[in-house]
């Protein structure tokens, strides 16, 4: 079950039915869209990839999505899943237009890298990001992200695939919890 996650300002808590309308109206946004999967969808895609959050992601309970709330309001969307084309889990993430340029992706991803590291007991979380998104590739570099290769889509462009390492523990013996 995915939990519910707290930064300093924003909670990252499991989608409810009520929420779909922002979602579709985030994922809508040529301008969060043009970087996400392929590329904007239609209205009923969005629409059925947010019903399949409850049908199949929460049902059987696959990996964690998260509604990105900041004061009470949809601000984005978050996800940690495992993801063959890069051989381990990757964290997903988008954010509103509105809520660009104020530090909360930093946020979001941060607590999402904590949840596969601490939750998840994860040693590397990936990252694939469209080369030409340089305020991604720029946000998680600066939290300790490496570029590792380079893939070429079918269409010419090409994705950038990062990885963040757990840090290794210092010190001797190691606390359980």
């Amino acid at each position: 079950m995915t939990p519910t996650l707290r930064t300093g300002r924003l909670v990252l808590e499991p989608y409810t039915p009520e929420d779909e309308e922002d979602f579709v109206a985030l994922f809508q946004d040529p301008r969060v869209s043009r970087w996400m999967g392929d590329g904007p969808a239609c209205e009923a895609a969005d629409r059925a990839l947010f019903g399949r959050i409850f049908t199949n992601v929460y049902a059987r309970d696959l990996f964690d999505v998260w509604a990105v709330r900041r004061d009470g309001l949809l601000v984005g969307h978050a996800e940690i899943k495992p993801t063959e084309a890069v051989g381990g889990h990757e964290i997903i993430y988008a954010l509103a237009p509105s809520a660009w340029g104020s530090g909360l992706g930093t946020e979001v991803a941060e607590a999402v890298v904590t949840h596969g590291f601490d939750a998840l007991g994860l040693s590397e979380v990936h990252a694939t990001v469209a080369a030409p998104n340089q305020a991604s590739l720029v946000l998680l570099g600066r939290i300790g992200f490496e570029h590792v290769r380079d893939v070429e889509e079918d269409d010419g462009s090409t994705t950038r695939v990062l990885v963040r390492r757990r840090p290794a523990t210092t010190g001797g013996a190691s606390s359980a919890r």
